[in-house]
């Protein structure tokens, strides 16, 4: 599973109604599922579907006093807008960059070239060259000189180069308006319905710091890598895929940039650090929780000093396992 980001770049799939009384989405390892309010005007109101929406997901709940009159899956016009302009102009922006690394290039094999015929030539002295090692000294010196200015300008071109693909690589993820929508018929002509649906490709990435003091337990923290967030959108976490939607335990994602979940206390045992300057170590941790730990990638603190990283692999509950690195 691909990551793009570490927490907090999607954009807001906007709900273009009247304003929701709530809206979450709940991120599962391989998905998500939104669930929103929305308030009806005059009779209808539509709700805007993504195109990666799970087919056959889609449910719409009518609220205390509301009856469903009926439910239409419509066409949405598109439109290009500024977000398909916006990514043609960092492409062309991207292909002038590519064509100056070309130019400097050529420039470095001319002025390389200069270089090493100025400093093969044998001394000479003329009339017109009374001193010919000056000559050779200049005419190296400004190859030199023209070689570091190209070194500088291709350093510099391969730096936004690397800028303008990771916007491109941003606008290419980001989501697509939708193309669909659901139009929803109720009565009263003010009810209210609460729509859900789920979405393939939006899941999140486990990230753990273990933090070791020398007892006999350990402090685990779990945080989120996500794909991305919902702007005004309650977030929530499991770590369980979305066939188990509805039974897995859920966690709330607290706003910031860990994108924290939640905290295990657990038994660890066999703890044992390497000597040297590299970070080694290995131990025996239990998943005392009611719950699966999936894999991801960790950060190891000894009494409170971060040593190093390695790889968490998923635990089932009631299950011990070894966890190691350079030993």
């Amino acid at each position: 599973m691909k990551i793009v980001i570490p927490l907090l770049a999607l954009t807001l799939l906007a709900v273009q109604t009247a304003p929701a009384e709530s809206r979450t989405v709940t991120f599962y390892l391989d998905g998500a599922v939104v669930e929103l309010e929305a308030a009806a005007a005059k009779g209808s109101c539509e709700i805007p579907l993504p195109s990666n929406m799970i087919e056959g997901s889609l449910r719409i709940q009518p609220g205390k006093g509301t009856a469903l009159q009926r439910v239409d899956i419509v066409s949405v016009k598109k439109d290009p807008g500024n977000g398909e302009k916006d990514l043609e102009t960092l492409i062309e922006q991207r292909n002038r960059l590519g064509d100056r690394l070309q130019a400097l290039a050529t420039r470095e094999e001319i002025f390389t070239t200069a270089a090493k015929s100025q400093s093969g030539k044998a001394p000479r002295k003329t009339k017109a060259n009374p001193d010919p090692m000056q000559t050779i000294r200049q005419g190296t010196e400004f190859a030199i000189a023209q070689l570091e200015a190209v070194y500088t300008s291709r350093r510099k071109t391969e730096q936004e180069i690397r800028r303008i693909d990771s916007r491109i690589a941003a606008a290419k993820n980001s989501p697509r308006k939708a193309e669909r929508a659901a139009r929803i018929l109720v009565s009263p002509q003010r009810g209210n319905v609460t729509v859900r649906y789920a979405i393939a490709g939006e899941g999140w990435m486990p990230r753990y710091d273990l933090y070791l003091d020398g007892s006999s337990t350990a402090l685990l923290n779990l945080s989120g890598q996500f794909q991305g967030t919902f702007a005004r959108y309650l977030l929530q976490a499991s770590p369980a895929p979305l066939a188990e939607h509805g039974i897995a335990r859920v966690f709330p994602v607290n706003p910031g940039p860990t994108a924290r979940m939640a905290s295990f206390r657990l038994p660890v045992s066999e703890v044992r650090f390497g000597p040297g300057i590299s970070s080694s170590f290995s131990c025996v941790l239990k998943n005392s929780e009611q719950l699966y730990l999936p894999g991801g990638e960790a950060s190891l603190y000894k009494n409170g000093e971060y040593v190093g990283r390695f790889r968490f692999e998923g635990i089932s509950s009631g299950r011990n396992k070894v966890f190691s690195t350079g030993i």
